[in-house]
């Protein structure tokens, strides 16, 4: 019965080492549908009403396969301009930042966080500016995967209960709960937010002759990162084109745009959409914790590490806080 029992866990484990070796190439467009489907998923629900399932379904998919083939032309064309802006911005704003009295930790931290970050632009771009076919092929997966659980999203989420462990279920609820929450606020809150915000600012940029389109879509980029800390937002991008323009002398250009940017990019939609749409912006320790999953996720897994980072850490608090409630329940039966 041993024996038994040791073939079928080494069958199982070679088993999965194939089915991840098979999936890990083309992990990352799948995590990238999956994210989508979830962001799009109401959108998905009202136009079934009149499309039926499979009709919403196909036009999303269509309007995904426009926006994914218009990125990559853009990407080809205008990635070594967003990858020098971005450089470019970045030691700007670190500098900016170092100007200030801080501590050496702090200095130090700054300058490295800087170096790696301009290293890792660079794999990036290395990684995918030689490789267009793998990138159309990884667009491909996507929208097959984006296509296939949009039709089959309420299969799957009833797929996932029933998978749930009969012993412990209450926990495994909670669990997933905890993730679901994290996206909720990741994606539907932050991140389609932010980059509503960053395109925003990328139109203003390229409009009022801030830079070039690779130029003003790195700066979009940066918007929506920028949109990640506390207390600091889009507004440092359009106040510092603001200063640009009006220190080059074009005086009416640096007041239109300091209006368009209070209006369009922050604080105008912080302070009249955000609270309409229920979107809290995240202090103390919470903003924290959302900081670490997003630029750790980063560092570790790239940039579907901003999905995998947060949801991770929000599953070890959830585990965490069940464990407190476990020991201090047995403390007071004891």
């Amino acid at each position: 019965m041993e024996l038994e029992a040791a073939v079928w866990i080494a069958i199982s484990l070679i088993i999965l080492y194939l089915v991840w070796k098979t999936v890990s190439p083309i992990l990352s467009p799948i995590i990238i549908a999956i994210t989508i489907v979830y962001i799009v998923y109401p959108v998905h629900e009202r136009w079934s009403k009149r499309l039926g399932n499979r009709g919403s379904a196909f036009l999303l998919t269509a309007i995904l396969t426009v926006l994914t083939f218009l990125f990559i032309i853009g990407f080809a064309l205008w990635m070594n301009d967003i990858k020098h802006s971005i450089t470019t911005y970045l030691n700007a704003f670190f500098q900016w930042l170092l100007s200030f009295e801080l501590p050496q930790s702090t200095y130090d931290l700054l300058q490295k966080l800087l170096e790696d970050l301009g290293k890792r632009i660079d794999a990036y771009v290395l990684g995918y500016t030689y490789s267009i076919p793998k990138l159309t092929l990884q667009a491909v997966v996507m929208l097959f995967v984006f296509y296939g659980v949009l039709v089959n999203a309420k299969g799957i989420k009833n797929e996932v209960y029933s998978l749930l462990p009969g012993e412990n279920r209450e926990l495994a609820i909670k669990l997933v709960n905890s993730a679901t929450s994290a996206l909720h606020n990741l994606l539907r809150g932050w991140l389609t937010f932010s980059v509503i915000k960053g395109i925003s600012l990328a139109l203003a940029f390229y409009f009022f002759g801030l830079a070039n389109a690779g130029g003003a879509i790195a700066a979009g980029i940066l918007t929506v990162l920028l949109e990640l800390l506390p207390f600091i937002g889009g507004w440092i991008m359009w106040l510092a084109g603001a200063v640009y323009l009006f220190e080059s002398g074009m005086v009416g250009r640096a007041i239109l745009i300091a209006l368009y940017g209070v209006v369009f990019v922050s604080p105008g939609p912080d302070l009249v959409v955000k609270p309409r749409l229920g979107i809290e912006r995240k202090v103390g320790v919470n903003a924290l914790i959302s900081l670490l999953g997003i630029f750790g996720g980063l560092v570790a897994f790239g940039l579907v590490g901003i999905i995998i980072g947060p949801v991770a850490l929000s599953l070890m608090e959830t585990l965490l806080e069940e464990w407190k409630r476990t020991k201090i329940t047995r403390t007071n039966a004891g």
